[in-house]
């Protein structure tokens, strides 16, 4: 089935990652222009952008207002028009700290790397669709989201807050500027990328799998398919505000004894 996204423009933030990194090769294997983002990884986006047959790169702090805006202008320039967005960029700090340790910088730090980020993207973002009349945002959450993390509190609220309040007023908001525009999300659960590094090792892959129906961790592809599938118009032009849990079929409690 054709994904009708042959010839368009799309913007894929924090491309130098796993994640992000996938979604660019699938848009661009749809015959998609892409244009790459990244912030700290810039030779992981050059290897990207190269490997694609020299996709633009575009260097920005998302949390940054002037560099969010600067961002999309270049985009723009790159692409000619920036149709589509997946805003995958996000920041899972890797030490677990439980609440009562917590210290106000890093919850900070980890709210402005995830939702002020997307909220950011986002908003730059519906000015691309005002000017174009039309567009497709697809954002990145993460099962923490859903059912939480312990020793990962700010994470996980940053999060929610993407799946919940944020798209849900997004994809409301959207229509009043493009009346087909769409905005959906996506929720990782666990996926081998450079941000989680070591789930490779199947000790802990059994562990970690115990809440979910499949006993394995997703691949960059398997997410990068369900943003497609969701920037597509002719995949799902009739979905907005929807999220798709990408977490081989996860539950908040345990489904396998070991």
């Amino acid at each position: 089935m054709e994904s009708g996204l042959s010839g368009k423009c799309v913007l894929v933030t924090g491309a130098s990652g796993g994640i992000g990194s996938a979604c660019a090769r699938s848009f661009a294997a749809e015959g998609a222009r892409v244009a790459l983002h990244y912030h700290r990884g810039r030779a992981r986006a050059e290897a990207v952008a190269e490997e694609l047959g020299g996709a633009a790169i575009l260097n920005a702090d998302l949390t940054i207002e002037d560099d969010v805006t600067q961002l999309f202008a270049a985009a723009r320039d790159a692409l000619g028009r920036v149709d589509v967005c997946a805003a995958v960029a996000g920041v899972w700090p890797a030490e677990d700290v439980p609440v009562w340790e917590l210290p106000l910088e890093r919850w900070r730090a980890t709210v402005d790397a995830n939702l002020t980020a997307s909220f950011l993207t986002a908003r730059a973002f519906l000015r691309e669709v005002e000017r174009n009349d039309g567009g497709s945002l697809v954002l990145v959450g993460s099962t923490a989201g859903i059912f939480g993390e312990a020793g990962h509190a700010d994470y996980a609220a940053a999060k929610s807050a993407i799946l919940g309040g944020l798209l849900l007023s997004l994809k409301n908001e959207v229509t009043r500027i493009a009346p087909t525009a769409r905005v959906n999300a996506v929720a990782p659960g666990w996926t081998v990328s450079p941000m989680t590094r070591g789930l490779v090792d199947e000790e802990r892959i059994r562990a970690i799998s115990r809440t979910m129906a499949l006993r394995k961790v997703a691949q960059p592809e398997d997410v990068a398919r369900a943003v497609v599938y969701l920037a597509s118009d002719e995949l799902s032009g009739h979905v907005s505000g929807q999220v798709v849990t990408v977490a081989g079929g996860m539950e908040g409690r345990v489904v396998h004894e070991g």
